[in-house]
């Protein structure tokens, strides 16, 4: 069985009358005969999955990652049950029977089949959305899972929920996803900027680029942004740099065309990050520039020409666009009235820079070797959950509120200020994280630590605790171990 990513280019060559609607980049199955069905009017199962791969961007599917994932479990358990004989639509007794012989060939298989609890719960819920959509089509009898109704919390409002007995119970992984507290994030910036913990140059460093990276490491630890979100922004969407420093963070709008599944969200920006990008381009970035006429590579297609931009969009090519709309292949083929590139990263020779997945994992091992050695391999995305706890950290302890109502008191960005004073810190995180429900984010931040910012504010809020009480909690461990 074979897996192919769709692409209509060269269509008109092909046999038929119109382009196929299928979307770029949409995952196919074939199977090794090339043949879509047994008999007329009865398709195979590979159809049938092509099918409800082509509906996900309609089903709340938009990213292709998304549909990648999918079409590889579809594929794997057709391939399973194709060499046991087995109908992937047939009678639903046997199919449980095989769904049993799938958990023993994936959780307890040889080792380079053998999935983690994770990978198959992933994959038990992407089999269980296609055979309910099977179902619902009238293509298969009935679904081979058995659920159990629950509830819970969403938004506030209690709601019933199913889970799928097929998936495994897995402890609650608190703190499974690193993040880099106050003082690692500052080694981490200086790190970048070729500093040492002391914030002198260390000698060692031999890049040129250390106010670009310290720039973007700040930036994405106090925005929170993703790889995607930050490697293509465009120096025109920077938020502007008030005029005057200020406690309060800085709004920040992010296009829904390099965010993930295409939400558009705003985040924010505190003062001191947004100055460290500003100075980055007056400064380091317009010397790489300088002189230096950007052309993209004729694969990535025709250059796009800026001209008259401002924050909104410009006029690529003679048409005006907005900047919301360009993903980060065409954002990648601009070039400025200047001629160098548009996005904010620069090489130094005046190309975009887009590898900073390797910046980061450099910097990581030589501030580990040189400095200190229990510090953790960064990759980008760590700094997002960084951003994320230090925010609720923030929250919790009363730090924006503070500022929110010095700034109100001021009359300083009001809107602001009631945003701060008036929403949970959940709420707020949730907004900034760019997650559809607060239930998304109690569960985002459930995977990271938490434990040190609450008991830092039961500390300070409630002194030196009461030894009778510090022993009766202690009590209740002393059966631990007999339990």
């Amino acid at each position: 069985m074979h897996l192919i990513s769709f692409s209509a280019m060269g269509w008109e060559s092909w046999d038929v009358d119109q382009q196929p609607l299928i979307r770029d980049q949409m995952p196919v199955l074939i199977d090794d005969d090339l043949i879509l069905e047994d008999a007329p009017g009865m398709p195979r199962p590979t159809v049938l999955v092509n099918q409800w791969l082509r509906e996900l961007p309609l089903n709340g599917s938009p990213a292709v990652r998304t549909w990648q994932n999918s079409a590889s479990c579809l594929r794997d358990w057709l391939t399973f049950l194709q060499a046991r004989g087995i109908r992937p639509l047939g009678d639903r007794t046997e199919l449980r029977a095989a769904l049993s012989m799938y958990a023993e060939y994936r959780l307890g298989g040889e080792l380079k089949e053998r999935w983690d609890p994770t990978t198959w719960n992933l994959n038990m819920g992407i089999l269980s959305g296609f055979y309910t959509w099977a179902r619902d089509e009238g293509v298969a009898a009935s679904v081979p899972f058995s659920y159990r109704v629950g509830r819970r919390m969403a938004d506030g409002v209690l709601v019933e929920v199913e889970r799928n007995l097929a998936k495994l119970r897995t402890p609650r992984p608190h703190t499974t996803i690193k993040y880099l507290e106050r003082d690692f994030a500052e080694l981490f910036v200086r790190g970048l900027a070729g500093l040492g913990p002391d914030g002198e140059p260390d000698p060692l460093y031999r890049s040129r680029e250390g106010a670009r990276n310290a720039a973007m490491g700040g930036l994405v630890l106090s925005s929170g942004l993703r790889r995607q979100e930050f490697t293509h922004l465009t120096i025109y969407e920077l938020p502007p740099l008030p005029s005057r420093p200020r406690k309060l963070p800085v709004l920040f709008p992010l296009s829904h065309a390099i965010t993930k599944g295409q939400k558009a969200r705003t985040s924010w920006i505190s003062y001191e990050a947004l100055a460290d990008v500003h100075q980055y381009i007056e400064l380091d970035r317009a010397a790489s520039a300088e002189g230096y006429r950007w052309r993209p590579p004729s694969k990535l297609g025709v250059p796009l020409i800026v001209e008259k931009p401002d924050w909104e969009g410009a006029f690529l090519n003679g048409e005006r666009r907005s900047w919301r709309k360009l993903r980060p292949a065409e954002r990648l083929r601009l070039v400025t009235p200047e001629g160098g590139s548009a996005l904010v990263g620069l090489q130094s020779s005046g190309k975009p820079f887009v590898d900073w997945a390797t910046v980061f994992r450099r910097t990581s091992a030589r501030v580990r070797e040189r400095f200190e050695p229990r510090f953790p391999m960064v990759a980008p995305h760590r700094l997002r959950h960084s951003m994320a706890m230090a925010t609720l950290e923030w929250l919790v302890t009363g730090y924006y509120q503070r500022a929110a109502a010095l700034a109100a008191s001021t009359g300083d960005d009001a809107a602001m200020a009631l945003y701060l004073t008036r929403n949970d810190p959940m709420l707020i995180l949730r907004d900034l994280l760019g997650h559809q429900s607060v239930l998304s984010t109690e569960l985002y931040i459930a995977r990271l630590d938490v434990t040190r910012i609450y008991r830092d504010v039961y500390k300070d809020t409630t002194g030196a605790p009461d030894p009778g009480a510090t022993a009766e909690a202690a009590a209740e461990f002393d059966d631990e171990e007999t339990d």
